[in-house]
Order: structure tokens, then C-alpha cells, then sequence
């Protein structure tokens, strides 16, 4: 097992999706370390009078992509915005109904990434972004590649969460997030 891969809900996990969950934080750090640099490196060639103007660009695309792959990860890692207080304080069906809601109002917005996203990239494949001519739609892709990846952790989570119930294991309730 990968040290990065979450070991917290675990019960909602299939054992078989740990290799994506330890690419997406891999590529996640990438993306930030990626535009951090750049941002440093944009910094210091203005200060210097030589501007590397692709560099603008390139840090778009760092950015971009490092918030979708991150929102992917989020929603596996169980880190997303979730009602964890108020479904904490619940059990048995209702705590079901509720998750399984949450989930379900998840996939829904996912859903709409995906179709819209896609909509996106094939509008955007005719814009090019300067200096370094790229076709805007290769960073609209980042859009629907996370909702395809957000939708299969959802239902990862609901059918495990529906079959093992959705309450922490006792060894992992008190886990740190």
C-alpha cells in the first residue's frame, strides 16, 4: 500500500482505485510545485527586465490543472465540502439517506462538468493562447477529466458507504483527517 494513499474511510475505498488516488496527489504536488516556481520565475525575470512571457502560460496551466486534479482527490480522500458535523451526530438510515444524498448532489455537479466541460474543450480548440499558440481547450480538458474521476469516486463511496455503511470503523474514527 502507498504511503500516499489515505488509509482514513477506508471502508469506502476499493483497494483497486488506490494507484489513481496516488497519482491524482502526485500530480497535485507536481502542479503546485510547478506553479510556484513558475510564479518565482515570472517574479524575478520582470525584476531583471528580460520577461519570460510564456511562462504566464505556463503557469496557467500548472494552476488550472492543480485545482481539478485537487478536487478529484478531495472528493476520494473524503476531504470535499461535506456536511461531516451534521452527519457525525447521525446513524443508521437516516445517516444512509444523507450521504447517499450528499453523494448523489456530488455526481450531479460532476455530471454537469463533464457535459459543459466537454463543451468547453470543444469550443476552445479554436482559441490559441499566446505567446506559445496552444489551444485554450487542452486546459478546458482538465474540467471534464475530473468530473469523469469525481463521478467514479462517488460511486466508489456510495456503493461501499451502502453496503458497509457509511460510520467509521472504531480503530479509524479517531484518525486524522
Amino acid at each position: 500500500m502507498s504511503s500516499l494513499v489515505s488509509e482514513r474511510d477506508r471502508h469506502l475505498k476499493w483497494a483497486s482505485l488506490d494507484w489513481l488516488e496516488a497519482l491524482l496527489y502526485v500530480l497535485g504536488g507536481l502542479c503546485l510545485a510547478g506553479f510556484a516556481i513558475g510564479v518565482l520565475l515570472d517574479v524575478v525575470t520582470r525584476e531583471i527586465g528580460k520577461p519570460w512571457l510564456w511562462l504566464q502560460t505556463v503557469n496557467m496551466g500548472f494552476f488550472i490543472y492543480g485545482i481539478f486534479v485537487g478536487m478529484a482527490l478531495a472528493v476520494r480522500r473524503n476531504e470535499h465540502m461535506y456536511l461531516s458535523e451534521i452527519l457525525q451526530s447521525t446513524s443508521g438510515g437516516k445517516r444512509t439517506v444523507l450521504e447517499l444524498f450528499s453523494r448523489i448532489v456530488v455526481v450531479v455537479v460532476a455530471i454537469c462538468m463533464v457535459v459543459f466541460g466537454w463543451r468547453s474543450v470543444l469550443n476552445d480548440m479554436g482559441r490559441l493562447v499566446p505567446p506559445l499558440n496552444i489551444p485554450f481547450g487542452y486546459y478546458s480538458a482538465a474540467i471534464p477529466a475530473s468530473g469523469v474521476i469525481i463521478i467514479l469516486f462517488s460511486i466508489e463511496q456510495a456503493v461501499n458507504g451502502f453496503a458497509n455503511g457509511f460510520d467509521r470503523p472504531r480503530e479509524d474514527a479517531g484518525a486524522a483527517p
